[in-house]
C-alpha cells in the first residue's frame, strides 16, 4: 500500500484508532518546532495552536480595520456637519475644501465647478477649465488615485506645489447625473493615493460635495 491508499484507509475507516488506540500512543512524529519528536496527539495540539495564532492575528487585523472606519466615519460625520452650517452658498467652496484638509489631514485640495449661476462666475473656483478637463470629468466612473501624470487639475492649487499623488473626485448632478465639476485631493507623498486604493469612501466624499455644490449652478 501507498500512502495514499492508507490515507484514503483512514478516512474512510475513523473507527480504527477507536479499535487500535495504542496506537496514536506510539505513532511519533517530527515537530516543525524543533528537532523533538511528538505523538500524534501532540502534533495535533501543535497544528491546533498554530491555526488559533493564524485566527487570533486575523482578529486582531479585522479590528485595526474596524478602529479605523470607525474614525474616518467620525471624521466624515464632522466634515459634513460644517457643509451644513456654512453661512452661505459662496463660503460652501472654501469650507469643503479647508474642511477635507483639516478633518483628513490632506495636503492640499481644490476644486473647479463650471455652469455655475452669474453671481458665481467670478469666483475662484469657477476659473476656466479646459474641455478636456470636462471630458475627463464626465467620462470617470468611480475616483481615480494614482500618480500625478501631469493632470491639468494640478496645476489648480495656488501655490503650485509638488504634486506627486492624486485623489481626483468627479461632481455630479444627482438628477441627471451629468458632471459639473471636479474635487482634487493632492500630496507630494507619492505613497499617499495609489492606484491600489478602495474609492468607495472618495464615493462617498464626491456624493456629499456634489449635494452641497449644486445650489451654485445656474
Amino acid at each position: 500500500m501507498d500512502s495514499q491508499a492508507v490515507a484514503d484507509y483512514l478516512l474512510n475507516n475513523p473507527q480504527f484508532f477507536e479499535e487500535h488506540a495504542e496506537v496514536l500512543a506510539q505513532v511519533r512524529l517530527s515537530s516543525a518546532l524543533g528537532a523533538r519528536t511528538l505523538s500524534l496527539q501532540e502534533r495535533q495540539m501543535d497544528v491546533m495552536r498554530e491555526k488559533f495564532k493564524v485566527m487570533e492575528l486575523r482578529l486582531a487585523e479585522l479590528m485595526r480595520i474596524g478602529q479605523e472606519n470607525d474614525q474616518i466615519s467620525q471624521k466624515f460625520q464632522v466634515w459634513t456637519r460644517d457643509l451644513l452650517v456654512a453661512r452661505n452658498d459662496v463660503d460652501l467652496p472654501h469650507t469643503l475644501t479647508s474642511g477635507l484638509q483639516r478633518t483628513f489631514d490632506v495636503p492640499h485640495v481644490t476644486l473647479r465647478l463650471w455652469g455655475v449661476a452669474e453671481a458665481f462666475s467670478h469666483a475662484w473656483f469657477a476659473a476656466p477649465v479646459s474641455d478636456d478637463s470636462r471630458l475627463f470629468a464626465s467620462g470617470m466612473t468611480v475616483p481615480f488615485c494614482g500618480a500625478n501624470n501631469d493632470f491639468e487639475a494640478t496645476t489648480w492649487f495656488e501655490e503650485a506645489p509638488a504634486i506627486q499623488s492624486v485623489a481626483l473626485i468627479p461632481l455630479r448632478q444627482e438628477d441627471s447625473g451629468k458632471a459639473f465639476g471636479l474635487l482634487v485631493l493632492g500630496s507630494p507623498d507619492a505613497a499617499r493615493f495609489t492606484a491600489d486604493m478602495a474609492t468607495d469612501f472618495l464615493d462617498n466624499i464626491g456624493k456629499t460635495a456634489s449635494a452641497a455644490l449644486t445650489s451654485l449652478l445656474d
